[in-house]
């Protein structure tokens, strides 16, 4: 069932896009959305399997933050806008906190699969040290992007996702080496995209009333 309801939700999707394109008589939607699903093949797929070298996290801030907000801003306006790509890089950190806190755990089976993921490469104490240079890069953007008048002041409301900031980096710094424990960074890490982004778009949204 599920696997039918995720193509449903797969041909629903390529037809609005396309519905999009076809309205729109552009096909840069498509192109952008197209990059997207490349970068994606890449990450895992032969021969390039990009992610086993560690450069997982760079397709990721890419797909899910620059070109993919401007996918979904172009759909929408037919434009380009150096708010939502300043946007993006937000959104685009916040995911790929996500993918490299999933490092932590795995990294025996990581190395037994000849993967060099960013804590195999760093290992787990210095990747743990890395984290709130990670996370605090999230909120000084906002408040960056704010002082320089491309976020709404609103757009601060973000910083309720610092609690699981803090969280986050006291978690993994506590148990960056023991699997067990660590495992569950990454959905601290959910949390924080989450509320953060939330509110990050709620102050976007309250600006324009």
């Amino acid at each position: 069932l599920i696997f039918w309801l995720g193509n449903l939700c797969l041909g629903l999707g390529i037809l609005g896009m396309l519905l999009i394109c076809w309205w729109q008589q552009d096909l840069t939607v498509m192109a952008l959305v197209l990059l997207c699903c490349s970068l994606g093949y890449i990450y895992q797929g032969p021969p390039f399997r990009l992610g086993y070298q560690g450069l997982g996290e760079i397709l990721a801030f890419l797909s899910f933050g620059p070109l993919g907000m401007s996918a979904a801003y172009y759909s929408q306006t037919q434009s380009w806008s150096v708010t939502n790509l300043a946007a993006s890089i937000i959104v685009g950190l916040a995911t790929t906190l996500i993918l490299f806190c999933s490092h932590f755990h795995q990294v025996e089976d990581d190395i037994a699969a000849g993967k060099r993921s960013p804590i195999v490469r760093l290992g787990t104490k210095r990747g743990a040290q890395l984290l709130p240079w990670i996370c605090g890069s999230l909120f000084a953007a906002t408040a960056g992007f704010v002082i320089m008048g491309l976020f709404p002041i609103w757009t601060l409301l973000s910083l309720v996702g610092l609690p699981f900031a803090i969280k986050l980096c006291r978690h993994v710094n506590a148990h960056h080496n023991q699997p067990e424990k660590v495992s569950n960074c990454k959905f601290i890490a959910v949390a924080l995209h989450f509320w953060s982004g939330l509110l990050l778009g709620v102050g976007f949204l309250i600006n324009l009333n």
